[in-house]
């Protein structure tokens, strides 16, 4: 797929277009995002991502089409892990609902720029040399391997980008506002919230780590590697808001995440001699996702039955 030029800036302008609407029209003022809200913010999100990848399939085919599709729906469903750590490292450094939503929006646009470098650099190494793709996969299953296994409780004060920021960043002692930077005593010095905003900013980081090569094992298209990504990013946020009180409902979905990145793992180890469809792997995807999802449900429609 030969994606012209014009693509890549139209896609990229649309993008920051809608983040300068959300955050200077619909979010202008500072307040505690409803679970109504979030519902139509996130069917909003869904509906575009949707519409763009009917776009694709009616200009580029179906086999495009579905492999966008297919890796939206990888994303979408690996950032759940990060609703697991936002809920965590909110409540930790008791960050107010109405400050949430500003620290998130700077949380996905530094994403996304750190996801674009990541994916120019993935695809120039798939293209040099074609072997990395089995390194990719290996390292996937691995890390499903390792999610289902090891699910532990994260302790957020533990954790290392945690413990350098607090030795060597100047922090404040002033963590009233909205701000990242105060003066204090004549000095600059960062506030609480830029810490959070940075353990955000890392966390996004490492579990890019998992899902981006994941979607190298559906498409070497860096335009639908690129925009299944960004896609399912810009509707992190409002996912953060619908589901931050129904994550400890969602018992299985850890364990589902684990299955879908051993599937993708194990189908990039094997590619080379057993080659999977784009509709197999989204299909198994899908449901796999489904049935963690419909697990946890039923656990916690007995659960509540039984109490």
């Amino acid at each position: 797929m030969e994606t012209p030029l014009i693509f890549w800036i139209g896609f990229n302008v649309v993008v920051l277009g809608l983040l300068a609407f959300d955050l200077m029209v619909l979010h202008r003022e500072k307040r505690a995002i409803s679970v109504k809200e979030s519902l139509l913010t996130t069917l909003g999100w869904v509906a575009l991502a949707i519409g763009f990848g009917m776009w694709l399939t009616h200009r580029e085919g179906s086999v495009i089409g579905l492999q966008f599709f297919t890796g939206y729906l990888i994303e979408y469903s690996l950032s759940m892990d990060n609703i697991f750590i936002f809920v965590l490292v909110f409540a930790s450094f008791k960050v107010a609902p109405d400050k949430q939503h500003r620290l998130l929006f700077w949380g996905v646009l530094g994403a996304l720029v750190m996801r674009g470098l990541m994916i120019l650099a993935g695809t120039a190494l798939l293209r040099q040399f074609e072997w990395v793709i089995y390194l990719f996969g290996a390292y996937i299953l691995y890390a499903g391997v390792a999610m289902l296994l090891h699910k532990e409780d994260v302790e957020v004060e533990k954790l290392l980008v945690v413990r350098l920021a607090r030795r060597y960043l100047p922090l404040s002692s002033i963590n009233e506002g909205d701000q990242f930077v105060v003066r204090e005593n004549g000095q600059l010095k960062f506030t609480l919230l830029f810490l959070v905003l940075v353990v955000v900013e890392v966390t996004d980081l490492i579990f890019a780590f998992d899902s981006i090569p994941a979607i190298f094992g559906v498409t070497r298209e860096p335009f639908i590697v690129y925009t299944s990504n960004v896609c399912a990013i810009l509707g992190l946020r409002s996912l953060y808001f619908l589901l931050a009180g129904a994550v400890k409902n969602l018992a299985y979905l850890h364990v589902g995440l684990a299955c879908v990145l051993i599937f993708i793992g194990a189908k990039m180890v094997v590619e080379g001699f057993y080659p999977l469809s784009t509709e197999t792997s989204l299909i198994v995807v899908g449901g796999i996702l489904g049935a963690a999802v419909a697990a946890s449900l039923v656990k916690s429609a007995s659960k509540n039955l039984s109490s």
